[in-house]
């Protein structure tokens, strides 16, 4: 029993390490570790493809989003994907009209301008019921599926314009037909579909940490 035992343990040991790296320790140095690698390749992405996201692929990444940490497990959160061309071509005109001489009258001018959601085919909105703690996880919902996202293939960008424009007069239309529940209103919205673009990293401040001892 106890040689089955050990061959059991080195079986398993051999199968997480490439090229045969016995102990745990060393091979955590060794090998690459894909969620690491998932977090520093992600990029905000403003050109997309016109292919659609695949259903499966949608609901793989928003069932990450709802499996964010949350405080006390309330759970005060909603979510709306909109995959219509139609909707978002339609709100694409209504801000159009509503940004004319503002500064973000630009953008919507440039000849790459296609859609009000930096070109992306689908757009995942996020509404909270406001309370001490809803944002803190709403942005935790967010970081969750840009990450699935990534590790799927797709590109994703994450947006407050399009939130601000639905509270306004000209996006009331817009905002009902999403369809939030009483007292929730619309936080956080993201892009998504397969990227267009390869953009580059930002640099970084590492300043900004400290150790304390």
């Amino acid at each position: 029993m106890r040689k089955l035992l050990f061959a059991a343990a080195i079986f398993v040991a051999s199968i997480g390490c490439t090229n045969n790296q016995p102990a745990q320790t060393e091979c955590c140095k060794e090998c690459k570790n894909p969620v690491i690698e998932n977090i520093m390749a992600r990029r905000s992405v403003r050109a997309y493809k016109e292919q659609a996201v695949p259903r499966e692929l949608m609901e793989q990444v928003v069932e990450c989003g709802i499996n964010a940490p949350n405080a006390m497990n309330a759970q005060q959160w909603e979510v709306r994907v909109v995959e219509s061309k139609a909707w978002i071509d339609k709100a694409t005109e209504a801000y159009k009209q509503s940004v004319k001489g503002t500064p973000a009258e630009k953008m919507v001018t440039e000849p790459s301008f296609k859609n009000m959601f930096r070109n992306a085919p689908a757009v995942i909105f996020i509404g909270h019921k406001p309370s001490k703690y809803t944002a803190v996880d709403c942005g935790l919902m967010a970081e969750n599926m840009m990450l699935a996202a990534q590790s799927l293939g797709l590109g994703t960008v994450c947006m407050a314009s399009p939130v601000m424009f639905l509270t306004q007069p000209a996006g009331a239309e817009f905002l009902s037909s999403l369809s939030f529940s009483e007292g929730y209103e619309p936080l956080i919205c993201i892009g998504i579909g397969y990227a267009d673009e390869a953009p580059a990293a930002k640099p970084r401040n590492k300043e900004v940490i400290k150790y304390i001892e």
